[in-house]
């Protein structure tokens, strides 16, 4: 069963403030234990892909109507709460499976080592729009 565990900003439930404030060893110290994560689900042959995505300022904003020029915007606007900060595409063998790893990304260290508690959405990947 293949899912797709969705990691966002602005869902954390942990009093913790944005990784842009965190002391540059708590910063690593998350990084690193995304990394390990990823070597340990390669190993266990469950990982398919996972990345992180650039800061959600950075991020582009694009709607098309399919004849004019598409609009491209700067964002994310103001009133946005969550956006997509990283993802991983996983391959278990149970939906239980997909949610404890989601439950050990939930835990990732942040700010002294506490854990951020970072809500994860987990979705079934239906499979390949087919033609």
């Amino acid at each position: 069963m293949k899912f797709m565990l969705l990691q966002n900003y602005g869902s954390v439930e942990a009093d913790i403030g944005p990784m842009t404030e965190w002391k540059p060893e708590d910063v690593q110290a998350h990084i690193d234990f995304q990394k390990d994560l990823n070597v340990e689900l390669r190993e266990r042959g469950e990982l398919i892909e996972g990345t992180a995505l650039t800061a959600p300022e950075l991020a582009k904003f694009v709607v098309a109507d399919g004849k004019g020029a598409p609009v491209v915007t700067d964002g994310p606007f103001p009133e946005s709460k969550e956006l997509l900060a990283g993802f991983r595409v996983i391959d278990v063998e149970s939906l239980d499976r997909a949610l404890e790893i989601a439950a050990i990304t939930s835990a990732a260290p942040g700010p002294d080592g506490q854990p951020v508690r970072q809500r994860i959405e987990v979705r079934e990947v239906m499979g390949p729009v087919e033609h």
